[in-house]
């Protein structure tokens, strides 16, 4: 992952014009009028189950991106052809045993044949290389500049779960990272420091500067949580931009770890899920963001806004979508500003849609979406209406931070992080059970941790003990969605800094 030679200035967010000219420089601007030129997998290399601008009869308008498979998994192979009816498993794809993620991580990804052919889930990782350099006096910095830079080098793993096709998860998996190594230089000088300073040009205005940052708690990983916040709205703008220039529609969710300086920082937007395992313990590391998990907030933002609701929805919830029957009547509900129940007397404005509606993974914001955080979603609108859905859709991730020097990491612990396809058919007790197993039943085979993210897989599809299992209702859940699996080892990081 080189940085680009031209950046635009820190505080300026990018352009899609800037942006075109440094990554999609061997990929024409497409504009609307060219959507039928160039459909997905139109000329592509190094693809992964791609055959053409067609998957099971539907064509994709012309990408920013061209899709493509993750570099890692380049030379593995193409897909055979869907299989309808599901007479044998689905192909899961790992990379080759010459082929290193960082800390030696292990990848596996699954795609549902009967949706596409393309895969909607991305994939990226590798490292990322923060240039620095140590503050001085106004008369130094010239001499600064003729200087060569240091660099902090962290390494990042990503997923994006992609929905309305693919467009979205791949402009997500080229830039997220470059927006983000950006906005890590912006505020890098106060990351290193022994207290994040008032001042970043290295002057103080108030004596007490110090007292204020250390009252207010702020520490060197606050900066660090800030920075992946900003880098994930720089990507959705710049998700925004392309996505209206190419006449191309769509979101995915993102789910990335970043780790820098002795810190994991797990940052989730959407409904992907990590989790630390370790020999007796589990802790899950993000939360997943669906319209249920975020009621409140999409209540509060429609109370402050109604007009968002164009007077179609009711931001109210109740049990059950209201009848004319029950106009009168006193019913339960609840509003933004209750986490308990209480019952109110029903107005014909309360029969109206409502804003969160279902429950569960059936719930959905406006009807429409299923997931309350993400990036892009910039077009979507509720059906036959004027709606948009973007509003309340939050592009700012949770972000959880895990101190690797204040763990007791052994051999086997691992962090699982995948999409929701595979959380849809195991649990987190399930998975950690399954990895467990495996990491101490194979502990000699060098590329043991992508072969348990196969055997994760594999438990989705009906598949136990190498043999394929026909699923019928209420005996094996089998997942149909597109999964992708990262398996990161903590050991080998901790092994790496004692040995150096």
């Amino acid at each position: 992952m080189r940085a680009p030679r031209e950046l635009p200035p820190a505080s300026a967010p990018m352009s899609t014009e800037w942006f075109r000219r440094r990554f999609l420089h061997r990929v024409p601007s497409w504009g609307r009028g060219q959507s039928k030129a160039r459909g997905w997998g139109a000329g592509l290399e190094d693809t992964v189950g791609n055959r053409g601008p067609q998957a099971c009869g539907r064509t994709w308008p012309a990408s920013p991106l061209p899709y493509r498979r993750p570099k890692f998994l380049h030379g593995v192979g193409l897909a055979p052809r869907p299989d309808p009816y599901q007479t044998r498993p689905r192909p899961v794809y790992c990379p080759a045993p010459d082929r290193y993620l960082p800390w030696n991580a292990g990848y596996a990804e699954v795609i549902n044949a009967e949706k596409s052919e393309f895969n909607e889930d991305q994939a990226a990782c590798g490292q990322l290389s923060i240039k620095h350099r140590e503050l001085g006096d106004s008369e130094d910095q010239e001499w600064m500049i003729l200087c060569p830079e240091e660099s902090v080098t962290g390494c990042y793993w990503a997923l994006f779960d992609g929905h309305g096709g693919p467009a979205a998860a791949v402009i997500a998996s080229n830039i997220l990272h470059r927006c983000l190594r950006v906005k890590l230089e912006d505020v890098v000088e106060g990351i290193l420091a022994p207290q994040p300073p008032m001042h970043l040009s290295g002057c103080c205005i108030c004596p007490s500067d110090p007292q204020f940052v250390e009252e207010k708690g702020i520490q060197a990983q606050d900066l660090v949580i800030g920075a992946i916040e900003k880098a994930f709205q720089e990507c959705d703008t710049v998700i925004g931009q392309e996505m209206t220039a190419t006449g191309q529609s769509g979101g995915c969710t993102a789910l990335t770890i970043l780790y820098l300086e002795g810190k994991l920082y797990v940052a989730n937007a959407g409904d992907s899920r990590a989790i630390l395992v370790q020999r007796e313990s589990l802790r899950a590391l993000s939360s997943e963001f669906t319209p249920e998990s975020e009621r409140q907030r999409i209540q509060h933002l429609a109370f402050i806004h109604p007009r968002l609701l164009a007077n179609e929805f009711t931001r109210l919830e109740f049990p059950r979508r209201l009848k004319s029957e029950d106009v009168g009547q006193k019913v339960l509900f609840r509003d933004y500003n209750m986490n308990g129940w209480g019952y109110k007397q029903v107005e014909k404005s309360d029969l109206k849609y409502p804003l969160v509606h279902g429950q569960g993974k059936q719930a959905r914001l406006l009807g429409t979406l299923a997931v309350s955080r993400g990036l892009g979603d910039h077009q979507l609108k509720v059906l036959d209406s004027d709606i948009n859905i973007k509003p309340f859709l939050l592009s700012i991730p949770e972000v959880t931070v895990i101190d690797l020097e204040q763990q007791d990491i052994q051999e086997d612990d691992v962090i699982i992080m995948a999409t929701d396809g595979l959380w849809d058919v195991l649990s987190n007790e399930q998975v950690a059970q399954l990895t467990r197993t495996f990491l101490q039943d194979n502990r000699h085979d060098p590329n043991r941790l992508s072969e348990l993210a196969k055997l994760l897989i594999h438990r989705t599809q009906g598949k136990e003990d190498s043999i394929w299992e026909q699923s019928s209702p209420g005996n094996v859940l089998v997942s149909y969605d597109d999964i992708s699996v990262f398996v990161i080892p903590l050991h080998h990081k901790k092994q790496r800094r004692r040995d150096s």
